[in-house]
């Protein structure tokens, strides 16, 4: 685990949420936000390969055609119809099922065709009973929301060679925002649909903005406009793209179809102000409940941190995509009697207790790619989180309810410093910058304990104290992943850490006792850590290596508007102690000071009998730095690499002859002094 790593994100982050995505897997199949147009299942991408001919697609769509028409009501049709041409046995697994999200409450699915037909000439029909329609697998233990739901349809019989033809109708009717509508249609460019066609079919009476992709290319693209009494139409074909695109190419050539009848963001603000603001008589209604929480608390911070406690830890959180309700939301009695609640209802829950004294709240919707509202079509669709803030005169406290586990105003990493549609009363700034500063000093400790054995077997305790964003993200990983595999959580920590060896006995702290610093302890054997057989053996210090931020590579043109991110100050204490047997002698590294104005770091490394020590301090104090010091900050960083890179030497006396095939060191850090990377 990299202590720190490029800003705002750590290593330690990336190695969290790819752990709990392997975790979550199953739950999110089905998951897409309703309005999303795509109707095809999700089918990864073809693998990357070294080789220079194109890889054939595990399967292929050679045709996917959808038609979407709306009604002035808002109500609307969606019909998708697919050829697909399954090519290998990767294929077969991807389209073995075919899932389908929608809310019951509002939408219907219809699946009228499933047909198979196989290479060698038969044909096979699904019939109606490999159809199914289930709660969302998060929706299970909460049933206020089971009617979100996915439909199912399971394929027998599939084989390499055979071709899939489906057709899938999506009707909705009476629909939570109507009569608003949108809709965002991406087409494909991976190489996996051969030909699309994409249908639009609006109602003339209604105002609709609609935004087509620059980088459509004029040549692929046939659009028809027709115009009779009530219906203006519209039609594109696209042939896909020959071969898989590189992952940069995808981005610059993404091609899109966007409408909406919503006139500005601000419009769209105050739509969804409807539902996500309670009535002055739910508010009333929670007086006593908020008087309750706020019992020995004298100011208004105090007041606020304790409505959070409240609804971010008692009610628990029901992990559906944002909108997966259309914004749609129970009375806060019915959340609070539950005790379970989606992102939106956890809000109004807070804004009904915390309005009493404070605020008014306000919800503030995240979208995950840079936004731009200039150039962005206003539409629900296109946010995936809500924050809420809160506040009183001349402060304004931002929050996340829907963690259970992050401390009092601390707000996950990517969702810092981010512009967020603000929905609420008496907003001056529709996008304001959600506040990125931690409510305390981040620090993080690491002590490692440890002994090694006659026979080169290494023992060693790690503990972890962490503050800050780090310990954000540990919090929600143990949080989210079953004691019984906390286990496997720390020994992927450890691997990333450098350490080789087998964990066990596997302590942390309560994640809901976010007002003390998050704790984790875990027992650590390795086998043959050194081969004792070598006269000398050289062993690295038993501490993670400090991730920090890669230099500019090259002076650039433009050096002095460049600066170098630092990413949140941070101070980070690492310690080490390592008993080794009776009658080893040992060398020890020389440490290193280094002072900065925006960093400092120093190490010291002792040995006292058999019982060696290493400690490592590095402290980051501000944020970032012009691009003009990079010279300056590529010699802070060579000296801190070059010290991480530093061994014990180790003898023994009573060795006996070296051996040939002699077992390498462990090492948690590289022989030679790590180089910036470029």
């Amino acid at each position: 685990m990299k202590l720190r790593g490029k800003p705002p994100v750590s290593c330690l982050y990336a190695v969290t949420i790819f752990f709990l995505l392997a975790l979550g897997q199953q739950v999110a199949l089905g998951q897409a936000a309703p309005q999303k147009p795509a109707e095809k299942p999700a089918a990864k991408s073809p693998e990357k390969t070294g080789s220079p001919k194109k890889a054939e697609n595990p399967a292929q769509i050679e045709l996917l055609e959808t038609k979407v028409r709306f009604e002035i009501t808002g109500d609307s049709r969606k019909e998708v119809h697919a050829l697909v041409k399954i090519n290998s046995e990767l294929g077969v697994r991807q389209f073995a099922r075919l899932n389908f999200d929608f809310n019951r409450s509002f939408e219907s699915v219809n699946i009228p065709l499933v047909h198979i037909t196989h290479a060698s000439g038969g044909t096979a029909d699904i019939l109606p009973g490999a159809i199914t329609d289930q709660p969302n697998p998060a929706v299970v233990n909460a049933p206020a929301y089971q009617d979100v739901r996915v439909k199912s349809v399971r394929i027998l019989g599939l084989q390499p060679g055979d071709t899939l033809e489906y057709r899938v109708i999506r009707t909705v009717s009476h629909h939570p925002l109507a009569p608003d509508f949108w809709l965002d249609h991406t087409f494909d460019r991976t190489g996996i649909v051969s030909y699309e066609i994409f249908g639009l079919d609006l109602p003339a009476s209604r105002t609709v903005q609609m935004k087509v992709s620059k980088d459509l290319p004029e040549a692929q693209k046939q659009e028809e406009e027709t115009r009779d009494s009530d219906r203006l139409r519209y039609k594109w074909n696209l042939v896909g793209a020959t071969s898989a695109p590189s992952d940069s190419e995808a981005e610059k050539k993404e091609l899109h179809v966007t409408i909406t009848t919503y006139g500005s963001w601000e419009e769209l603000a105050n739509r969804l102000r409807a539902t996500l603001e309670p009535g002055e008589d739910v508010v009333k209604e929670f007086y006593p409940k908020a008087k309750e929480l706020i019992q020995g608390k004298k100011s208004a911070d105090e007041w606020i941190n304790s409505f959070y406690d409240f609804v971010s830890q008692k009610i628990k959180t029901v992990d559906l995509p944002l909108g997966a309700t259309e914004y749609k939301t129970r009375k806060p009695s019915d959340i609070l009697s539950s005790g379970y609640a989606t992102a939106e209802d956890k809000f109004i829950l807070f804004a009904a207790i915390g309005n009493n004294y404070c605020g008014p709240a306000r919800a503030g919707l995240v979208i995950s790619r840079p936004a731009n509202q200039e150039y962005d079509l206003p539409q629900p669709g296109v946010f995936d989180h809500l924050l809420t803030m809160s506040g009183y005169p001349s402060i304004n406290v931002w929050m996340d309810l829907n963690l259970e586990v992050a401390p009092y105003r601390m707000i996950l990493p990517q969702f810092q410093k981010k512009r967020t549609l603000l929905v609420g009363p008496a907003v001056s700034d529709q996008w304001p910058i959600v506040a990125g500063e931690l409510p305390f000093s981040a620090k993080q400790t690491v002590n490692v304990d440890a002994s090694l054995a006659a026979d080169g077997e290494l023992a060693a305790k790690v503990h972890y104290s962490m503050r800050g964003e780090n310990e954000l993200l540990l919090r929600v990983a143990f949080h989210q992943t079953p004691k019984e595999k906390w286990k496997e959580l720390a020994q992927l920590l450890s691997i990333t850490d450098g350490f080789r060896g087998q964990v066990s006995s596997v302590n942390a702290s309560d994640p809901y006792a976010t007002k003390e610093p998050f704790a984790l302890e875990y027992e650590l054997e390795q086998r043959k850590f050194v081969d004792w057989s070598k006269k000398t053996v050289r062993i690295p210090a038993l501490l993670p290596q400090l991730g920090l931020p890669d230099a500019l590579a090259k002076p650039a043109a433009d050096t002095a508007t460049t600066a170098i991110e630092l990413g949140t100050p941070l101070e980070v204490e690492t310690r080490m102690t390592l008993h080794l047997p009776a009658g080893t002698a040992a060398q020890t590294p020389t440490g290193t000071s280094v002072e900065r104005d925006y960093a400092t770091y120093a190490s010291q490394y002792s040995a006292k009998g058999t019982t060696l020590t290493a400690s490592r301090h590095i402290r980051f104090l501000l944020r970032q730095i012009p691009g003009t010091r990079a010279a300056d900050y590529n010699a802070f960083l060579h000296a801190v690499q070059s010290d991480e890179a530093q061994d014990f030497s180790l003898e023994r006396p009573e060795t006996s002859a070296p051996k040939t095939n002699s077992a390498a060191p462990h090492s948690t850090a590289p022989s030679k002094p790590t180089q910036p990377k470029p």
